[in-house]
């Protein structure tokens, strides 16, 4: 490396995030940038550590150990270091297509395996990753590049996610003609929808994008639900092959008593609804005080203005549900969470390299923390029921208090604790609890075969070939390995793509 001793010299240092009390005004992102010269100084942290277990993307004990795409981390901290921005972005994209959306929402496992991290911070990994890519778009250095050729071969992708974005990049360097299904009004699925625009700007990031991929021949199509509006038959018909990325999108549900009442919601129509609006720039009204017909196109904006708010989850999911609760300025807000509260520091079977299983405050909890005056997660709480006013809307939440032990086969189980039992106000309770899998209608129409594990069931293709029973059908994304990473979902598009290209080619040139 450039700077061997810049691990000694320099601490972990992150760009500001603004304070949370101001950033709730509004939804922007709310990270501030780096400067170069400090920039430079984290990429100097990456040691020459000989195995850089950063870029390995690895599966340990479930959970991704390093980076799923295997960027070459070490690499661009370097060129960082010197200076050689152009080159670190040159590196940066050889492995991943879209690092202004890893940067931004990645959990960054890539620093849970940091060497450094054994005995220090991790390296920044995840902010100069961010860093280098916005300066490659401030510079002007990433313009379209259609391919020089193309081969005569149409690809449809269905799904416009982090999975279908990639895997449609990928083929359409390699020649074919690719157009994206997207059931919704706008490209991007999950980027576009799924996650809160402070944390990761809609308009200025990932439209850009789509753009850029448009620029290169990539055909969009939305508001077009393949098997509903595009039959199955005319996929089959128009395209010589079919990626499908149609994403993880059943929710998992809370079968308890009440669930039926208004102000229940699930997580992701509560997100859905208020990008929306947002981008669309309406008035925030009350589901029911749209037409229908609008109600079925929008799915009606949720407000948590003025409620005692409640979230189940504790995933990035739920983290997203607090800050859009809290922007929309909830009178309260308590998150429960039925696992046990993490430890401060890594336990004893959770080592590095594995992903840190610890206790943090994300930026939903902070600005929750800084406006009510605690962390709103409570940790082993039970929903046991929901109870409504006359009118049929929400307006508590019944709980208990869990622990968790073994059963007689050595299975862990929840058990009750007595007397723990509370009654809440709730007159806004969302569900994030995780997905399934996928919806079933497209794939049944296809005739794709699905797996199930437990609760869970994703699309039957081995990892590596993405090919489903019907040769000319791959599948990449949470459709595929269920409900997992951005960076996990660019992985797999990437892959399907390189074996689409094979099917359709007889060999591949694609990474």
């Amino acid at each position: 490396m450039g700077k061997p001793t810049g691990f000694l010299e320099y601490s972990r240092e992150l760009p500001m995030a603004r304070p949370p009390k101001e950033r709730i005004r509004d939804w922007n992102e709310f990270h501030e940038h780096q400067g170069d010269a400090a920039l430079q100084e984290q990429g100097a942290r990456c040691m020459d550590c000989g195995v850089p277990f950063c870029h390995t993307g690895t599966l340990i004990a479930g959970m991704a150990s390093g980076c799923p795409i295997n960027n070459l981390i070490p690499e661009w901290n370097d060129l960082v270091y010197r200076g050689l921005w152009k080159e670190a972005l040159e590196r940066l994209h050889k492995t991943n297509n879209f690092p202004e959306f890893t940067g931004r929402v990645c959990p960054a496992p890539c620093e849970g395996s940091c060497v450094l991290g054994i005995s220090e911070p991790a390296v920044t990994i995840k902010n100069i990753e961010c860093s280098i890519v916005d300066k490659g778009f401030e510079e002007g250095w990433i313009v379209p590049e259609p391919p020089p050729f193309r081969t005569g071969k149409k690809v449809a992708v269905v799904g416009s996610g982090p999975a279908g974005l990639a895997a449609a990049a990928q083929l359409n360097k390699a020649g074919h003609w690719v157009t994206i299904f997207e059931r919704a009004d706008r490209v991007g699925g999950l980027l576009m929808y799924g996650i809160p625009n402070m944390k990761l700007d809609k308009q200025a990031v990932v439209e850009r994008r789509v753009k850029l991929l448009a620029a290169e021949g990539i055909n969009f199509i939305t508001n077009c639900e393949v098997g509903v509006n595009y039959t199955a038959t005319q996929l089959y018909d128009e395209f010589d092959a079919i990626v499908l990325c149609g994403g993880a999108t059943k929710p998992r549900d809370l079968p308890v008593p009440g669930r039926e009442l208004k102000g229940v919601h699930f997580a992701m129509d509560f997100l859905t609804a208020n990008t929306r609006t947002l981008l669309d720039r309406r008035p925030h009204a009350p589901r029911e005080q749209l037409p229908l017909t609008e109600r079925e196109v929008y799915g009606g904006f949720i407000s948590a203005k003025g409620k005692d708010v409640i979230v189940i989850g504790g995933g990035d999911t739920g983290t997203d549900c607090v800050g859009t609760s809290m922007r929309h300025g909830c009178k309260s807000l308590i998150q429960f969470e039925i696992l046990p509260k993490p430890p401060d520091e890594r336990a004893p079977d959770n080592p590095w390299p594995q992903w840190p299983k610890i206790y943090k405050l994300d930026y939903g909890q902070e600005e929750a923390a800084a406006v009510f005056g605690a962390d709103p997660r409570q940790y082993l709480i039970n929903t046991e029921k929901f109870v409504g006013d006359a009118s049929g809307n929400v307006k508590e939440i019944h709980i208990a208090s869990i622990e968790w032990v073994k059963d007689a086969d050595g299975r862990f189980a929840v058990k009750k604790i007595p007397g723990s039992e509370k009654v809440l106000p709730a007159q806004l309770v969302l569900l994030a609890m995780g997905f399934l899998g996928p919806e079933n209608q497209l794939l049944d129409k296809l005739g794709i075969e699905v797996q199930k594990t437990g609760a869970t069931h994703s699309v039957k293709a081995e990892y590596g070939r993405f090919q489903t029973n019907k040769a000319n059908v791959f599948a990449a994304g949470d459709m595929r390995r269920g409900q997992s990473l951005v960076v996990w979902a660019i992985n797999e598009g990437r892959g399907a793509a390189r074996e689409c290209d094979r099917y359709l080619m007889g060999e591949t040139v694609l990474p």
